[in-house]
């Protein structure tokens, strides 16, 4: 399923779209498909599985604890496109890593294995949009969708490009720093919401907790939330994981909803 499409089902019920996020392989290839499935249950419209990098640098001490228990367990870039083909799931799902695995494994090839296993969508938050154009070029060709990060500091020609450029969704990064749980909704995500001002439907990540915060960030303009870290901790306590990842995916749907 296309990223738009999800997005124009939940425009006509006027409700905003749960992307959440797991790294795949934490703690096996095994416990993602069951993982996936739970956030599938408890109302999540977008998988953002994570391909595990050695280096990622825009994620905190949660997800980094998570992808390293991916990697320990074995997880590389052929398992990962093994498991995500398996899924079968009828929601779009996103990749997110890091540029070196993309350009090790070879652009073209990278794009191709996405769309051959389901994938719709490529987040790389370490690829400056100034030097996409490759990648945006093959994306296209295996229409494959590839989404641009916008920050608090973004500048206004960076942004003007972005919002060119950029398919699926516009990830809106919630704040500066990296991903991590918070207790509130930084001011400076209000002010972003509103200067971004495009047609591609607007998600913000970084900092999510609860269903208070997802319901107050679509209040305030954006058509979709993205949470991890607070999926990710379930998963590292190892305690009825499934069970819980879907409450918690429940209780953030019911915020986006408004």
């Amino acid at each position: 399923m296309k990223i738009s499409e999800k997005f124009s089902e939940l425009k006509k019920k006027k409700e905003g779209a749960l992307i959440a996020y797991i790294c795949a392989g934490d703690p096996s290839p095994d416990a993602t498909k069951e993982y996936v499935t739970a956030l599938v249950r408890g109302g999540a419209d977008i998988i953002e599985l994570g391909l595990p990098f050695s280096d990622p640098t825009a994620d905190g001490p949660t997800i980094q604890a998570g992808i390293e228990r991916a990697l320990n367990g074995g997880m590389t870039p052929d398992i990962y496109f093994r498991t995500v083909a398996s899924l079968k799931m009828h929601i779009p799902l996103v990749v997110m890593t890091y540029y070196n695995i993309i350009f090790k494994r070879g652009l073209e090839k990278f794009v191709k294995d996405c769309a051959e296993s389901g994938i719709s969508g490529i987040i790389a938050p370490d690829l400056p949009p100034e030097e996409s154009g490759e990648l945006a070029d093959f994306c296209i060709k295996h229409d494959v969708d590839l989404i641009f990060l916008v920050a608090p500091t973004t500048t206004d020609e960076r942004l003007k490009r972005i919002l060119a450029e950029g398919k699926g969704f516009i990830y809106l990064v919630a704040r500066l720093g990296v991903t991590g749980a918070r207790t509130d909704v930084a001011a400076s995500t209000h002010e972003l919401i509103k200067r971004v001002k495009t047609t591609t439907p607007k998600a913000v990540g970084f900092g999510i907790s609860n269903g208070k915060q997802a319901a107050e960030i679509i209040s305030a303009g954006a058509d979709g939330v993205i949470v991890g870290s607070a999926f990710v901790d379930i998963i590292a306590s190892g305690k009825d994981v499934p069970a819980r990842l879907e409450a918690l995916a429940r209780g953030f749907k019911e915020g986006a909803r408004g």
